[in-house]
C-alpha cells in the first residue's frame, strides 16, 4: 500500500474542508484537528485560494496529512500538486485527472458510485475510491454489496457521515477511512476551535468504539486467586461466571489471575469494533505494542494485544469485540 494511502488508513477520519477564511483560521483549524487526534486535512476547491491553504499547511505543519478535494479540473489537480498536495480526491471518476496525478506520483481518490466506474478505476489501476455520495448511494451496505465482486478495492465513504452512522462503516474492513465535515460541526463558522477539538476527540472515540471489556488482578497461585475471588464475590455479591485453569471471571467484568500475567498488579481489557483499525490508529499516533502479546484467530484476525507500556502498574490490552 502506498505510504500516504497508508497514513491515510492508520488515522481513519479525513476532515473535509470546504471554508477558510484566512491562513490564520487555518493555523487555528489544523492545531484543533491535531489535537482532537485526526492529524489530517482535505482543503477542498469549493472555496477559493484553496491552494494557498494547502501550501500553508505544508510548511507550518508538515507532520499533518494534506491534500486537496473536489478536484473537477486539470488547472485544479496541477495547483494542489504544485502547492504540496500529498493526494487528491474528487468528486467523480475523470481518467485525465487520474493519469495526471499518477504521471506526478501522487496519489488519487476518486469518487464512484456504481460498478462501472469501479471497473473503469481498476483498469487505471486505482486500488482505492471514495464512494460518493455514501448515505445517499445506500450507504455501508452498497459497498458491502460492492465488494463482492470487487474484493480487492479500498472505498472512503463521504457525504452523509456522522456521529450516528459512522461506526457502522468503521466495522467494516475494506473501509479505509471516513470522509466528511461532521467532525467539525457548526463550530468551524463560529470559530469554535476548542468545540472542534472535542467533536474531532468524540469522533474518534466513535471510530475505535473502545468500552471497558474486564479489568484483571494478578495473583501468583491459585490459593491466593480462591481467597481475592471469594471476597470479592462474598462483599460485592458477585457470581463466577467462568472458572478456567488460567483465572476466574466475576460477573465477566473481573478477572482474577491465578498465575502471573503483564501487569505489575493486572491488566485493564477494552473491546474494539475494529481492533486493527484501533491498533493502526494507535501505532501512528506513537502508541507502542508488545508484538509478542498478539494473538489471532484460525483466519488470521487480530484478536488480542497488549500496549507495551504499563498505566499505574496495570497493562493495557485490546480485544476485539
Amino acid at each position: 500500500m502506498n505510504d500516504v494511502i497508508s497514513r491515510i488508513s492508520a488515522i481513519g477520519i479525513m476532515p473535509v474542508i470546504g471554508r477558510l477564511e484566512s491562513t490564520e483560521d487555518c493555523d487555528h483549524l489544523a492545531a484543533a484537528l491535531k489535537k482532537g487526534g485526526i492529524p489530517a486535512m482535505e482543503i477542498t476547491f469549493r472555496m477559493e485560494k484553496a491552494e494557498t491553504y494547502i501550501k500553508y499547511v505544508r510548511e507550518k505543519y508538515p507532520d499533518m496529512l494534506t491534500g486537496a478535494g473536489t478536484v473537477i479540473t486539470m488547472g485544479q489537480a496541477e495547483e494542489a500538486i504544485n502547492a504540496g498536495a500529498q493526494f487528491v480526491v474528487t468528486p467523480g471518476l475523470n481518467p485525465e485527472i487520474v493519469k495526471y496525478c499518477q504521471s506526478r506520483n501522487t496519489p488519487v481518490i476518486p469518487g464512484v458510485s456504481t460498478a462501472s466506474e469501479i471497473e473503469t478505476a481498476l483498469g487505471l489501476g486505482l486500488k482505492n475510491v471514495k464512494f460518493f455520495p455514501a448515505e445517499p448511494l445506500g450507504g455501508v451496505s452498497v459497498i458491502k454489496a460492492l465488494c463482492g465482486p470487487y474484493k480487492n478495492l479500498g472505498f472512503m465513504p463521504t457525504g452523509g457521515l456522522n456521529l450516528d452512522n459512522i461506526q457502522s462503516y468503521f466495522a467494516f474492513d475494506k473501509v479505509i477511512c471516513c470522509g466528511g465535515s461532521y467532525m467539525l460541526g457548526s463550530f468551524l463558522a463560529k470559530k469554535d476551535w476548542a468545540q472542534i477539538a472535542a467533536l474531532c476527540r468524540k469522533s474518534v472515540q466513535t471510530m475505535l468504539g473502545l468500552k471497558l471489556a474486564h479489568i484483571g488482578i494478578n495473583n501468583t497461585n491459585e490459593k491466593d486467586a480462591a481467597e481475592v475471588s471469594s471476597g470479592l464475590s462474598d462483599l460485592l455479591k458477585l457470581d463466577v461466571s467462568k472458572d478456567g485453569p488460567v483465572s476466574t471471571f466475576l460477573d465477566g467484568e473481573i478477572e482474577v489471575m491465578k498465575v502471573k500475567f503483564p501487569g505489575t498488579h493486572g491488566h485493564i481489557a477494552f473491546s474494539s469494533v475494529g481492533l486493527e483499525r484501533a491498533v493502526r490508529y494507535f501505532k501512528f499516533m506513537g502508541a507502542e505494542f508488545d508484538e509478542s502479546t498478539a494473538q489471532y484467530d484460525d483466519k488470521g484476525h487480530l484478536k488480542v494485544i497488549y500496549f507495551k507500556n504499563e498505566i499505574g502498574g496495570f497493562a493495557i490490552h485490546l480485544n476485539q469485540a
